[in-house]
């Protein structure tokens, strides 16, 4: 098997299972397919990205493998490659959400500028008289 074929598998799995999972599809029919599959079996299949991409890598690691050992070997490899690559867009998709909601700008307290004499005057004798 030439590499770039695995490429191309482990992006087919993760594409097909993230449809599945987690997007409505044209005219909402995934999320239909998903409402149809209830709680049962099929419903809970649809739910789990990692059970799913299971099931979604073993027709491409059958179309892809030479051999019977290489197919068996590229099931779970498929599979895996999928969950890192959702795992990482998750977590790029939670940093960017956090980047979009944090404040760019902060400004400090005025009481510790120096430019402003009359502040600073009125806070050193604030501070002498109470020492006294």
């Amino acid at each position: 098997m030439q590499f770039y074929w695995l490429i191309v598998g482990v992006l087919a799995v993760w594409r097909i299972t993230h449809l599945l999972h987690a997007e409505d599809g044209p005219w909402s029919l995934l999320l239909k397919l998903r409402a149809l599959a209830g709680t049962g079996i099929f419903g809970s299949l649809l739910d789990c990205f990692y059970c799913l991409s299971l099931w979604v890598s073993v027709p491409f690691a059958y179309a892809l493998g030479e051999s019977w050992w290489e197919r068996l070997l590229l099931w779970p490899a498929l599979s895996g490659a999928a969950i890192l690559l959702q795992n990482v867009s998750q977590r790029l998709q939670n940093v960017s959400q956090w980047t979009e909601q944090r404040s760019l700008y902060y400004e400090e307290s005025e009481r510790e500028h120096v430019l402003r004499k009359e502040e600073n005057r009125a806070h050193a004798n604030e501070a002498g008289s109470s020492r006294a």
